[in-house]
């Protein structure tokens, strides 16, 4: 391997021996769960906020959502019991291809079994149940975590009081299969590989590199890249957009590792509320949750239509537009608007459940 990605040192660990059989078939001998929290649980143990990160995040979400965490704010330490645990398949500390494979001692690479979105949440109940959490206030998250939260709300209607996802679809389309191909073409084609893992001993993990500039393409849009970059050049041969590019490759190479981009986005392209459930609509149609939906203006990857979808066919929703010129990726930049959304559907939960005691 040629690099090891960053874990926080206050990243907390629940190893479960119990063997996970997985949705595609084949099973892991033994997981292991990294997480992060914030706050204290209250005594009736209903102050549960549940985080899901997106596809190369990790559980420190006061990291990468920080301006999310304050007083009065999305997630306040002061009131609330914050978790985010990195997802199965990751690369940041719960059990993935860098995993160190117990029936072979060596690590899963290229080997790590498929995975799917229900399985990452099926990770995650699991520990919840460990640290003896029954009810959850909120399960919220943009894109990959968009889909977890969505599968939250129909694996564990009992456990869940209300959902959020962002920037997501009920099921992956032709559209965002296509981009996430396309990507993992671009890993396959280095040419730099040694039995599944990249030598280090050469340049490393190019495709890793082009795909992360790939992928950003889809998170922004024409008005954000026009208005940030223009024709202007960062020297006399190199715009200012190219380096853009080269710099966001380069950054994601230094922290994530190959195997786990393919496996997570081959995780996202299975995501199909419907699949093996009975008819897409009548799946939507028996949510028992309630749920806010974010739709970003914007996003060219998943587009507003999908989350009026949602909003249409799931009983007790509403959607909320974030109308900002940033793309995809608004979520994670316009925070002053969407903390507030979360505050207010927070406090819309804490109503409802004043007026039904």
């Amino acid at each position: 391997m040629d690099h090891i990605p960053i874990i926080s040192d206050r990243t907390l660990y629940h190893e479960s021996p119990e063997p996970l059989k997985l949705e595609m078939g084949g099973e892991l001998p033994e997981v292991k769960i990294a997480y992060r929290t914030w706050g204290t649980l209250n005594e009736t143990k209903s102050n549960v906020i549940l985080i899901c990160h997106a596809l190369t995040g990790n559980a420190d979400a006061d990291v990468w959502w920080s301006d999310m965490f304050a007083d009065g704010g999305a997630f306040d330490e002061t009131r609330d019991f914050i978790i985010c645990s990195n997802v199965i398949g990751s690369c940041y500390g719960t059990t993935g291809p860098l995993s160190l494979n117990p029936l072979t001692g060596r690590h899963y690479g290229p080997d790590f079994p498929r995975i799917t979105i229900r399985d990452m949440v099926l990770v995650q109940h699991r520990l919840l149940m460990a640290l003896g959490i029954g009810k959850v206030q909120l399960v919220v998250g943009a894109s990959l975590g968009g889909m977890q939260v969505l599968e939250w709300g129909y694996m564990y209607p009992e456990m869940v009081h209300a959902i959020m996802p962002m920037g997501v679809s009920g099921r992956h389309s032709a559209w965002c299969i296509a981009q996430s191909e396309a990507q993992r073409q671009a890993i396959a084609a280095d040419g730099e590989w040694n039995d599944g893992w990249y030598d280090p001993a050469r340049q490393p993990q190019k495709g890793l590199a082009a795909a992360r500039m790939m992928a950003m393409c889809t998170y922004r849009c024409f008005e954000n890249f026009q208005a940030r970059f223009g024709r202007e050049l960062q020297d006399n041969v190199t715009f200012k957009a190219e380096s853009y590019m080269r710099y966001q490759g380069k950054k994601l190479v230094g922290r994530f590792d190959a195997n786990t981009y393919l496996t997570l986005t081959r995780a996202m392209d299975m995501h199909d509320l419907g699949r093996g459930r009975g008819e897409y609509e009548a799946v939507l149609g028996s949510f028992q949750v309630p749920v806010e939906i974010l739709s970003i203006d914007s996003d060219i990857l998943y587009p507003k239509e999908e989350q009026e979808e949602l909003a249409r066919l799931i009983p007790d929703s509403r959607i909320l537009f974030l109308d900002e010129p940033y793309g995809h990726d608004a979520f994670l930049i316009d925070i002053e608007t969407v903390s507030r959304m979360v505050c207010e559907f927070k406090a819309e939960i804490a109503r409802r459940a004043q007026s039904a005691a």
